[in-house]
């Protein structure tokens, strides 16, 4: 019984709500028809006459007040709703309407919509979560030690926001430690330290994990019956402490790689022993992880030293070699490492064979992927382009393939070519990126602007190209071209990512939410009515009077009139008109 009269009410309750959400106009209608029927009980018409006269005894400060009151509200609704668009990208006032109202007037329950969504299979599930925003490790990260800091020294500016440091501390965590380091007291020091917040107590312990491996410990062999010997031995040193050292202490390219090298000839020795072991338990398996992983970073960022000091065929060497020796940790993108050295060297034959490895549609793509190819086929056809040419004689096939692969490249990240054309500033890359945002196209125009400039005609075809682009894909943003559609949450990453002096590029171009438009415009209207009121009082209280009539009853009308033409005379002081003698009797 019960379980009828809760369906009832449910019943009851979705059949009101449909009628408001379909049938508000008919509501409508039946309100104003009530009130005109019992518009004699309620007395409407003496309420509207006390009005009326209450109204009409206001003096023109009340007005200026009025108007004055409502400019500064409305002025300062604007305000807050265009902060909050700004750093939100939405509206309060309309992000509380849906959260809030909606329900009340009948929207969508969030049980409906699950279970609709659930039965569509993995075409949905597979969509969300493509279009989930995922922060990335940037492969191309700078040196925080000696170019970060000395970026900071000079401008005074911080370039690396609080969000991408904390990533970057549990990036460390997970790669360069693991659960048996509280055994070893080096690395129990380095546990803690990559945790720490202050560069200063984080390069402390660094330099404490390393005074602990210089302690030497003593080992009893006896070789003779009637004897000992002892035998001098050093622990093994802390591959992580030079790797921190040399990432956040050393101020030059040249002193981090000699950290570096310290660290690979510690850390190559770790990797040897634990190689050996790792079949002898979990633990012993996740100590051979870690180590692998120091290695691994250790080798990649030697290489990327070699890079920066212009040894550019050693450092491409070493890349390579690490390709081969660790071809299934991908999760460093070294190719990407690679791509940018061969371009440095015009290798551009090798720079096709790597992306015919990695340009694949099961690998994960990337803005120097999708670029680089772009590059590649626009310096075939670049030196002799010319826009005037074209478009009389139409693009050749390798000028398509060219306008194609550009095409591609700019709808996978439509915030590269602002920064290749220099129509905005470049900051320094942070170190970490999120895939097809502002921070990726950051990061590989900060490295790849001179290859770009170093193809002549490059830039000229990329210009002329690429806005061609946004006229493929559907909009709004529905479903893309040739990849996924545009995730619409990378604009709050980035500005997570990014400094706060850099502006954030901004794809799609979010319109103007209704309210701040309506707020701007009730702000505008509501100073002017102070303004003019303030400067012409009786003219705007004669109109204000007449607006109010208007809106007064057929009954009302000439009462009202000639209360108004009266406080008219009175303002004005316009003599009254001679009067007939049959009209004064």
């Amino acid at each position: 019984m019960a379980e009828a009269g809760t369906g009832f009410l449910e019943q009851l309750k979705s059949c009101i709500v449909w009628s408001w959400t379909y049938l508000w106009t008919v509501w409508f209608f039946i309100v104003l028809f009530l009130v005109y029927i019992l518009r004699v009980p309620l007395k409407i018409n003496d309420n509207l006459s006390t009005v009326s006269m209450f109204l009409n005894t206001l003096t023109p400060k009340f007005y200026v007040a009025l108007t004055g009151t409502s400019s500064l509200i409305s002025g300062l609704i604007l305000i807050f709703e265009w902060w909050y668009f700004r750093k939100y990208g939405t509206s309060f006032i309309e992000q509380v309407s849906v959260s809030h109202l909606r329900p009340l007037l009948g929207g969508v329950d969030n049980n409906s919509s699950n279970n609709s969504n659930s039965s569509n299979g993995d075409s949905d599930s597979n969509r969300q979560s493509v279009s989930e925003c995922k922060v990335w490790r940037n492969p191309l990260n700078l040196f925080r030690g000696a170019e970060y800091n000395r970026y900071t020294w000079v401008t005074g500016r911080e370039p690396l926001t609080y969000y991408d440091m904390n990533l970057s501390a549990q990036d460390h965590q997970t790669f360069f430690t693991c659960d048996s380091d509280h055994l070893r007291p080096a690395d129990a020091i380095m546990q803690k330290a990559w945790r720490e917040r202050n560069p200063q107590a984080r390069i402390s312990a660094a330099h404490e994990a390393l005074e602990i491996n210089e302690i030497r410990s003593r080992v009893e062999v006896p070789l003779i019956a009637s004897s000992t010997i002892w035998e001098i031995k050093l622990l093994p040193k802390c591959a992580t402490a030079y790797i921190l050292l040399a990432e956040e202490e050393a101020t030059t390219i040249a002193e981090a790689e000699k950290l570096f090298k310290q660290a690979l000839k510690a850390g190559d020795g770790c990797y040897r022993r634990s190689q050996q072991l790792q079949h002898h338990g979990s633990q012993y398996e996740a100590q051979h992880r870690r180590d692998t992983n120091v290695l691994v970073y250790i080798k990649r960022r030697l290489a990327m030293c070699a890079r920066r000091l212009g040894r550019t065929r050693e450092a491409v060497k070493m890349m390579r070699d690490l390709m081969k020796e660790f071809p299934l940790l991908s999760m460093f993108n070294i190719h990407e490492n690679l791509l940018e050295a061969l371009l440095e060297l015009q290798a551009y034959a090798d720079v096709q064979a790597v992306l015919a490895k990695y340009d694949d549609i099961s690998l994960p793509k990337s803005a120097t992927i999708c670029y680089t190819a772009a590059l590649l086929k626009a310096r075939a056809v670049s030196d002799k382009f010319s826009p005037e040419a074209a478009s009389r004689r139409g693009l050749s096939t390798a000028e398509m393939n060219a306008v194609e692969a550009i095409h591609r490249a700019v709808e996978f990240n439509p915030h590269v070519p602002k920064y290749l054309l220099e129509m905005k500033s470049l900051i320094l890359p942070p170190e970490h990126i999120l895939k097809r945002g502002d921070s990726e196209a950051i990061a590989y125009a900060f490295f790849h602007l001179a290859h770009w400039k170093r193809v002549e005609g490059a830039l000229n075809l990329l210009h002329c190209t690429w806005e061609g682009t946004f006229r493929m894909i559907p909009y709004p943003l529905e479903k893309g071209h040739l990849f996924y559609p545009y995730p619409i949450c990378t604009e709050t990453a980035d500005r997570e990512l990014l400094p706060s002096f850099h502006e954030v590029s901004v794809y799609p171009k979010k319109e103007l939410p209704f309210f701040i438009l309506f707020t701007a415009g009730l702000c505008s209207f509501t100073a002017m009515l102070a303004l003019l009121t303030h400067q012409f009082p009786e003219l705007m209280g004669v109109f204000a009077k007449a607006m109010i009539d208007i809106f007064c009853s057929a009954e009302l009308r000439d009462w009202n009139c000639q209360s108004i033409f009266m406080r008219v005379e009175d303002e004005l002081e316009i003599p009254p008109a001679p009067q007939s003698q049959h009209f004064q009797n």
